[in-house]
C-alpha cells in the first residue's frame, strides 16, 4: 500500500531520539518531491556492531522512498588527529565499503538503491576549497572547536586539521545535494553548527536527523578505539560470547546497560523489519529482501507467539523460555528481576551470532576482502618479516690456486709468448713426481754413463 505524505514522514523519523528541521521534510513530503539524504563515516578504526543502528534505519528511508547517499569520508578520517595514517586511509575505505555492503545485503537492504560516494572525489575540488576558505574566514576558533567535541578525537594540543573538520562536514550538505543529513546525536553540535554557517555562504539550512548511540558493553559509548568496549563485524562467535558474558549487565539495573541497549537498538529494529517485509509492508522499496543473505526471520524461538520480535530461552525448571512483543515488555521483566542477566546474556549473544554469519561467511568466500583487511589494519604484534641471507655459492679455484696449492715447475718460455684473451688455455704447470719430471731424470742418467 503506498504511504501518504504523514505516513512517510512517520517512517523516516521512527526510533529517532532527535529531529531538528523536520518541517521542511514535510514541506517537500508534501510537495509530492523525494527528500534527498545522506549518511557519513570516516574509515578510521575497525568498524563495529553499533553500526547496525544508522544502516538498519536506512531501510526506513527507502522505505519511504527517499534518495541515500553514503559518504565514505576519507578526508576525514585523516583530519580527525591522525586516527587513520594518509598511507591506511585508501585501504580502510576500500574495507569500510565491503563491510558497509555486506551488511545492507544481510539486512535485505538493495545496495542498488544506494550512492557510495567518496569524500575526496570532490573535497579536493577548487570550488570546495574555495567555499572552505570562506568558512575560515567566519568561524571563530571556539566555534570550531565546540562544534566537534562530540566527534573530533580531543587533545591537550588539538591539531588545526580537528578544527576544519565540523566545516567539512556542514559543507557536505551543500556539495551532496541533501535536503537533510543522518547521523548519531554525538553529531548534534556539527549540526547545528551547519545550520548556523550554510546560510551565511548563501547556502540552503538543511534538516537533521539523528538515531541514539549505542552503549558500549562496560557502559559509556561504544567506541572503534576501544576494543573491550565494542564487539567486531568479524569477531568469532567464541569472542562475541566472551565479551557478551564480560558485559556490564546488573540485575535490574537498566541505566547505562549496554545488553539492554543493543537489544532496543539494535535487534528489536531488525526482528520488526523482518515482520513487516514478511507481512509485504515496504513502502516504496519493492525491491527489499530480494537478495537477502543470512536467515531473515525474526530473533524469536520456534513455536514464539505471533508478532514476537525477542525470545529467551529458559528451561521449563526455571520458569520456561520468555518471548517478547516489544522493548517496553523486557526491561519491564529486567527492572523486576523476572528476567536474569544471565539467561538475556546468552540470548543476545545467539542473536548476534546469528546476524554476523552471513557477513562472516561474505568475508571469508572473497579473498580481495581478506587481503584489504591485512593492509587496512595491519597487526600491531606482527614481528617484521627477516631479510633472506644470500647463500654463498662455492667457486672451486682454478687449477694450480688456492691457499692448499702446490707450487710446480714454471716453463719459462711459456711466459715469453702471450696467449690471447680468447683464445687462451688455462695450463697448470705439472705437480713434482710427474712423469715428465721422471723421465729428465732417466736421460740424465744416460749422458752421464756415456761421458
Amino acid at each position: 500500500m503506498a504511504l501518504d505524505a504523514e505516513g512517510k514522514y512517520e517512517l523516516i523519523t521512527r526510533r529517532l531520539q532527535e529531529v531538528l528541521g523536520g518541517e521542511s521534510i514535510k514541506a517537500i513530503l508534501n510537495e509530492g518531491r523525494t527528500p534527498k539524504c545522506y549518511w557519513g563515516t570516516a574509515p578510521t578504526g575497525r568498524p563495529h556492531i553499533g553500526y547496525f543502528v544508522p544502516l538498519t534505519k536506512i531501510a526506513d528511508f527507502l522505505r519511504a522512498g527517499v534518495e541515500v547517499t553514503i559518504l565514505l569520508a576519507d578526508v576525514h578520517a585523516f583530519l580527525d588527529n591522525l586516527k587513520a595514517p594518509l598511507e591506511l586511509v585508501a585501504h580502510r575505505t576500500k574495507y569500510y565499503q565491503f563491510i558497509l555492503l555486506a551488511v545492507f545485503q544481510s539486512l535485505g537492504i538493495p545496495t542498488s538503491k544506494l550512492r557510495f560516494v567518496e569524500g575526496s572525489s570532490y573535497q579536493l575540488s577548487k570550488e570546495y576549497n574555495l567555499d572552505n576558505y570562506k568558512l575560515c574566514a567566519i568561524v571563530t576558533e571556539h566555534d570550531a572547536k565546540k562544534a566537534g567535541a562530540e566527534v573530533v578525537k580531543q587533545v591537550d594540543s588539538p591539531l588545526l586539521s580537528g578544527l576544519l573538520y565540523p566545516g567539512l562536514q556542514a559543507l557536505d550538505e551543500q556539495y551532496l545535494g541533501c535536503d537533510f543529513q543522518f547521523g548519531g546525536v554525538d553529531q548534534r553540535k556539527i549540526f547545528t553548527f551547519a545550520e548556523l554557517y550554510l546560510p551565511r555562504l548563501g547556502y540552503a539550512k538543511r534538516a537533521h536527523l539523528m538515531n541514539p548511540m549505542v552503549p558500549g558493553l562496560g557502559g559509556g559509548k561504544m567506541s572503534s578505539s576501544d576494543p573491550n568496549s565494542k564487539i567486531d563485524f568479524l569477531d568469532p562467535p567464541a569472542t562475541i560470547r566472551k565479551k557478551i558474558k564480560g558485559a556490564f549487565c546488573e540485575e535490574g539495573n537498566t541505566a547505562e546497560n549496554g545488553v539492554l541497549a543493543f537489544v532496543k537498538a539494535v535487534l528489536i529494529p531488525i526482528s520488526q523489519l523482518r515482520i513487516e517485509r514478511s507481512q509485504g509492508q515496504t513502502g516504496a522499496d519493492s525491491e527489499e529482501g530480494q537478495n537477502a543473505t543470512g536467515d531473515q526471520t525474526p530473533f524469536s524461538l520456534e513455536g514464539a507467539p505471533e508478532g514476537t520480535v525477542f525470545s529467551i530461552f529458559r528451561k521449563e525448571e526455571y520458569g520456561g523460555s520468555l518471548h517478547y512483543k516489544t522493548y517496553e515488555e523486557l526491561e519491564q521483566d529486567f527492572a523486576e528481576k523476572k528476567l536474569h542477566p544471565k539467561d538475556l546474556k546468552t540470548a543476545v549473544a545467539d542473536a548476534i551470532v546469528k546476524l554476523l554469519e552471513p557477513i562472516q561467511k561474505a568475508f571469508e568466500e572473497n579473498e580481495e576482502w581478506k587481503a584489504v583487511e591485512k593492509l587496512a589494519y595491519p597487526d600491531p604484534n606482527a614481528k617484521p618479516e627477516k631479510k633472506k641471507k644470500k647463500e654463498k655459492v662455492y667457486h672451486p679455484p682454478p687449477p694450480g690456486k688456492g691457499k692448499n696449492a702446490k707450487q710446480g715447475p714454471v716453463d719459462a718460455s711459456a711466459s715469453e709468448v702471450p696467449a690471447s684473451p680468447a683464445t687462451a688455455e688455462v695450463v697448470s704447470a705439472p705437480p713434482p713426481r710427474s712423469d715428465v719430471v721422471e723421465a729428465a731424470v732417466e736421460v740424465a742418467k744416460e749422458e752421464s754413463k756415456s761421458s
